[in-house]
């Protein structure tokens, strides 16, 4: 009877220990942010496009606010217009007849609550993967699968890579870049490890030529949001501007990065 009580008053301490605590967090004020990655996937003509804007909100927040209420288009050098418009997912705004071109340059303006964003980039030339390489005994304990995108680098050029790897066992994809400084007009492989992945398994690499401001921004956005930061909870830092400008009020810096390229695609079957 007597272990008996114990275990009741043990019970009614920690219950009554338990209390919701309420973090006041402070709030800024809603920025735009910008996601404008113009695709020319391989084997299309490129002419449909989407841009996708939202504002930032609360930490706790289950919802990204949609902004629907915004003016979007694209210039190209010769002031040919492309404009997107809000379609029925809130928050996208889609081109239908969008021309790409290599090495041309393009303009994006945005008009938002009374304020225009502008931001310029470049559209840069992508090779193809030509071949994949599979080990199936990598890693420092010989228990990981070893997968490499094989493509030739851009000859005569200073290039830079974004690379997006597709794990059919992680909800978000792995990302990374890389610079052709040593080898330049050499090939070059994309790596990818796990021990996740079994044979019938599809890895799925996409492959994107930037510009050297893109590779910057990606490098510094994956260190303060990958392996080298300090936890889920970490602040990063500082907040990582993109090019996207605000010409009417400075302050108001929008987050976020428009950027094109050619895109090639690779999806490896696992051996």
């Amino acid at each position: 009877m007597k272990k008996i009580s114990i275990l009741l008053l043990t019970l009614i301490f920690f219950t009554s220990c338990e209390k919701v605590i309420d973090v006041g967090l402070n709030t800024g004020e809603p920025r735009l942010v910008v996601e404008a990655s113009i695709r020319w996937y391989e084997g299309t003509d490129g002419s449909q496009q989407k841009i996708r804007l939202s504002t930032t909100t609360d930490y706790f927040a289950s919802e990204v606010p949609a902004v629907t209420d915004a003016v979007v288009f694209v210039t190209n050098s010769s002031g040919q217009v492309f404009t997107f418009i809000q379609n029925e997912l809130p928050g996208t705004y889609e081109c239908n007849d969008f021309i790409p071109v290599v090495n041309e340059n393009y303009t994006l303006t945005i008009s938002y609550q009374g304020e225009t964003y502008t931001a310029t980039d470049a559209l840069l030339d992508t090779p193809t993967i030509t071949r994949v390489e599979q080990k199936n005994d990598a890693g420092a304990l010989g228990n990981e699968t070893e997968v490499k995108f094989f493509f030739n680098d851009i000859v005569n050029e200073t290039n830079h890579y974004f690379i997006r790897i597709d794990d059919p066992y992680k909800v978000i994809p792995e990302y990374g870049v890389l610079e052709d400084r040593f080898f330049q007009n050499n090939e070059m492989f994309a790596l990818y490890y796990s021990e996740d992945l079994k044979p019938g398994d599809t890895l799925k690499c996409t492959l994107n030529g930037v510009t050297l401001n893109y590779y910057n921004y990606m490098n510094v956005l994956l260190m303060q949001t990958g392996t080298n930061n300090m936890g889920p909870f970490s602040t990063p830092p500082s907040t990582v501007r993109g090019n996207v400008v605000n010409q009417t009020n400075f302050d108001n810096f929008a987050l976020g990065y428009f950027r094109l390229s050619k895109t090639s695609v690779n999806e490896y079957i696992i051996q």
